[in-house]
């Protein structure tokens, strides 16, 4: 198994786990969270832009090797509808492309309403990929691609459609071929069977938090399960815990981290329980 990469969608600290991070007088927020996790999601660019220097402060904060996965802001996805959205994409590339090597994926998340439209979403990850460089270089194995893909700062693009329309034959080779990650989300929303990859051997797994969305804490089994499915990986995975209102994030995401080196079962983090 490739290394797995764990992180919490934000960075806040709850004051319960203020123990597992360096003091206060270490530095921000951000700097003291990237003493522990290696990535992060930031989602407030899903609500509203942020400054290239926003960007690039945030950049300075943090190791060499730590990534950032960044959502693609809804006026793309929800507002637009994927429709027409050169100029957003314009503004979203010169405002995140500031991480410079620290970009590591982009998240687009697409509304349930929203039916699979090949032209439509072939347009925007291929505006994408000209924007980040997503797409591998010309005659790379897709194996070698992804193993090294991190060292020479390329950057993923990860989508979590939640519309049944975007798990069939048409829209599952549309993202293969665009070498876009079929995000693997717990609850799964949309998904109509079995999960099927999309990326050769890298994946991104979001655990909102089941039954409660962003509520409910995962129980040591279902991490277990979870941790059994990541070591059965052949390639690189990012795992984000999004079940932030629970207040137990970060404790999840360290008992995952542990869990690695233990035996378990293999069920998928996207299968219904």
């Amino acid at each position: 198994m490739q290394p797995v990469t764990i992180g919490i969608a934000g960075w806040a600290l709850p004051r319960a786990d203020a123990e597992l991070f360096p003091p206060a007088g270490f530095g921000s927020n951000l700097a003291r969270y990237a003493a522990v996790f290696d990535a992060v999601e930031i989602n407030s660019s899903f609500f509203r832009p942020h400054r290239p220097e926003t960007y690039e402060r945030w950049a300075d904060s943090v190791p060499a090797g730590f990534r950032f996965a960044v959502k693609l802001p809804r006026s793309v996805t929800h507002e637009k509808r994927l429709q027409d959205v050169e100029a957003e994409l314009d503004r979203f590339a010169a405002e995140a492309g500031a991480l410079g090597e620290k970009l590591g994926w982009i998240l687009v998340q697409t509304p349930p309403s929203l039916r699979f439209d090949p032209a439509a979403v072939a347009a925007l990850f291929a505006g994408l990929a000209e924007r980040f460089g997503t797409r591998r270089p010309a005659g790379e194995p897709r194996d070698r691609a992804e193993s090294s893909a991190h060292s020479r700062g390329q950057v993923f693009v990860a989508c979590e459609a939640r519309h049944g329309s975007w798990f069939g034959n048409e829209a599952t080779a549309l993202l293969r071929e665009m070498e876009v990650i079929r995000v693997i989300a717990d609850p799964p929303a949309g998904e109509p069977g079995p999960f099927i990859a999309t990326a050769g051997q890298a994946a991104y797994v979001r655990l909102h938090g089941s039954p409660l969305i962003y509520r409910s804490i995962y129980e040591s089994e279902r991490l277990a399960q979870v941790a059994a499915w990541l070591r059965k990986q052949h390639g690189g995975a990012l795992v984000i815990f999004d079940n932030t209102m629970s207040g137990t994030q970060v404790r999840q995401a360290v008992q995952l981290r542990q869990m690695l080196t233990s035996s378990s079962s293999d069920r998928h983090p996207g299968s219904h329980t």
